[in-house]
């Protein structure tokens, strides 16, 4: 009783380090630390995109092979359905970066319900965060390029109102525009993937837990595993959903910073 009280002391409750996976690397995992299965799993999402591109586009031919036709699917897809939609003419411009947004989010997402992967680097607040910023600063490049720095930000800051009522819409077109976008694109990702992940290892370990307490629970055990199965299923559509959306969303921001009216 002893042994298991101090046990259950030395574990819960959890601390900060907890939060940090370890490396993966079999030598000098102390100073190694930013090695982990997350790290991996990056690396693997770019090569994999990378790979794939190449090898479909090798040799492009008038009848496409099966690999060349997905490529340009995928391709035409962001470029007619986010890119020239949400911008315009001048959206087949920004297609290539879109289209690699898509597919990245995407890779990494899908991590996330591959059997014995099961984790997306995009329930990480960092991977997001680090595409928002991305997105943040094209956006804000590509405005001040077409309207000049200071013509940028009065078009971004000063909407047409009458000019008693400008000190309080100025303020809150800086939030909404400047400090809202970046936090809600990095933010939106993270907390869909991370409940995802969390609800699926719910469904899955309250199984184990259940049949291991008592053997009459077993109906309801394998009852949690089907559920775990279902929410696969919508979890996939979520994956796909949010590559869509993040993508969608800095096209939208990229056409306000193009645009010549507020």
């Amino acid at each position: 009783m002893i042994g298991q009280s101090t046990v259950l002391a030395a574990e819960f409750p959890p601390s900060v380090e907890d939060f940090y996976l370890p490396s993966i690397l079999p030598w000098g995992a102390h100073d190694n630390y930013w090695f982990t299965k997350i790290t991996l799993l990056v690396w693997v999402a770019v090569a994999a995109i990378i790979i794939f591109f190449l090898v479909s586009n090798r040799k492009p031919k008038l009848v496409p092979t099966k690999k060349q036709w997905l490529a340009e699917s995928i391709y035409g897809f962001v470029r007619n359905n986010i890119a020239v939609d949400m911008i315009g003419p001048r959206g087949v411009a920004f297609a290539p970066y879109l289209t690699t947004l898509f597919c990245f989010i995407l890779m990494m997402n899908l991590f996330g319900i591959v059997p014995l992967v099961q984790i997306s680097p995009s329930s990480h607040i960092a991977f997001p965060a680090v595409l928002a910023v991305i997105s943040y600063v094209m956006f804000i490049y590509v405005g001040m390029r077409h309207h000049g720095g200071l013509n940028y930000f009065k078009h971004a800051l000063i909407p047409p109102a009458p000019w008693f009522i400008l000190p309080l819409l100025i303020p809150i077109e800086f939030f909404s525009n400047f400090l809202v976008r970046p936090f809600s694109l990095a933010v939106r990702l993270f907390a869909n993937m991370f409940a995802g992940h969390m609800l699926l290892l719910v469904f899955t370990l309250g199984g184990f837990a259940m049949i291991n307490a008592n053997a009459w629970l077993a109906p309801v055990s394998v009852l949690s595993w089907l559920l775990t199965v279902a929410l696969t299923l919508l979890e996939f559509l979520v994956i796909c959903l949010q590559a869509y959306v993040f993508t969608v969303l800095t096209a939208s921001y990229v056409q306000g910073a193009l645009a010549d009216e507020h």
